[in-house]
């Protein structure tokens, strides 16, 4: 039995690859002094190439299916090996298998913050993460550039390489994108796009492909998020000396259930008679109208002898957001727009929004802006 598979396996080869490692990207095949026998069968599998090495020099590469090794189907081997006539004895070579399939779940991260300008912000660091899919497109490449002689090579081998690349690409884009960082969240798709075309050149390079890149997520350090949750929370408040007088309201309640009253809330009764006297100036305080309406509104009344002598707080005055050069510009107060316009930047047609616009509108068509173009002769009539 020993002697007939001994001579079995001299008259039949079969070369093929099982792989059950799924991270292989090239399995060189192993034979006794690489000699493979004339008529030998090739087995490529799909997501499978093979290439045949003749004495460090890449010949023939087959794609999925099965041949029988003849002189018609290594055309280029037969050619480096000086067969002239054919062969019939068993031949050397090297035969490599490269996975063609595509390698998902790519991990790829900012070691650093990125610096970068934002136009409502300004100086600001940003990290990012993600992942992204590969696979190799040009297997003679890949084998040349990469691989060389490894007799088995890895993905995690050039996995580091591959992500620093793309976390590299990822910086450029969006310093040059010049997005918003508010509005980073809604272009995700857009900037991923963008990065796979940046980065395709370099993969291809090595033989190749970067099949998908996706932006995970784009964060603020902790110290700005916490800072923009408490300027998110401002708004949701409203109008704070509103809510001022709602919380001194509650107050008086809460100290009322005390065992000692108003006067257990301070330090004796003194002390809760001056708690008293400033509830009760918050409460007879008016609320401060709100910005769009406070040039409008007249100045309250005079105080009673018993309120503050206090002037009423300065009207705020309404700023601007402007599309300057086809990007969101601003907030701008009047002086500012008034330069704009004696530069040029602002014009007629400039689209302007200020809180309580309910959309963009022509500078212009807006009443507290039209006088800023008086001085400003309209566009000259066609010929």
């Amino acid at each position: 039995m020993a002697l007939w598979n001994m001579l079995k396996g001299q008259l039949i080869d079969i070369i093929e690859w099982l792989d059950n490692t799924q991270d292989t990207m090239v399995w060189r095949f192993w034979r006794p002094e690489n000699e493979i026998m004339n008529g030998a069968k090739l087995i490529v599998r799909e997501g499978q190439v093979a290439a045949f090495v003749n004495q460090g020099q890449l010949a023939d590469v087959f794609l999925p299916g099965t041949y029988d090794l003849h002189t018609r189907n290594l055309p280029i081997f037969s050619k480096l090996a000086g067969w002239k006539y054919g062969f019939e004895s068993p031949f050397k070579a090297e035969v490599y298998f490269v996975s063609t399939h595509v390698y998902t779940d790519r991990k790829w991260g900012t070691k650093n913050p990125i610096m970068m300008r934002d136009p409502e912000f300004g100086p600001i660091r940003l990290r990012a993460f993600g992942n992204f899919s590969i696979k190799v497109k040009y297997p003679p490449v890949f084998l040349r550039e990469i691989v060389g002689t490894n007799g088995r090579f890895g993905i995690e081998q050039i996995n580091d390489q591959l992500r620093d690349m793309a976390t590299s690409r990822f910086t450029d884009v969006l310093g040059s994108s010049k997005i918003a960082a508010l509005d980073l969240a809604g272009n995700y798709d857009q900037l991923a796009g963008y990065i796979r075309d940046k980065i395709q050149p370099d993969y291809a390079a090595f033989g190749m492909e970067l099949v998908k890149f996706v932006v995970e997520n784009i964060s603020l350090p902790p110290e700005v998020e916490a800072a923009l949750d408490k300027r998110t929370s401002m708004g949701v408040i409203g109008n704070l000396q509103a809510y001022t007088q709602f919380q001194a309201a509650n107050a008086i309640g809460d100290a009322a259930r005390n065992p000692g009253g108003l006067a257990g809330a301070g330090a004796g009764l003194g002390a809760g008679m001056a708690i008293g006297q400033q509830f009760a100036q918050a409460l007879n305080t008016p609320p401060a109208p709100p910005p769009a309406a406070a040039a409008a509104a007249p100045p309250p009344a005079p105080a009673a002898a018993a309120a503050s002598d206090l002037p009423p707080p300065l009207p705020q005055e309404t700023k601007y957001f402007a599309s300057i050069d086809g990007q969101q510009a601003g907030p701008f107060d009047r002086a500012k727009l008034h330069d704009a316009v004696a530069q040029g930047k602002l014009t007629r047609e400039t689209m302007v929004w200020a809180k309580g616009m309910p959309q963009w509108t022509a500078a212009a068509q807006v009443p507290a802006l039209s006088s800023l173009f008086d001085d400003v002769p309209p566009p000259l009539p066609k010929a």
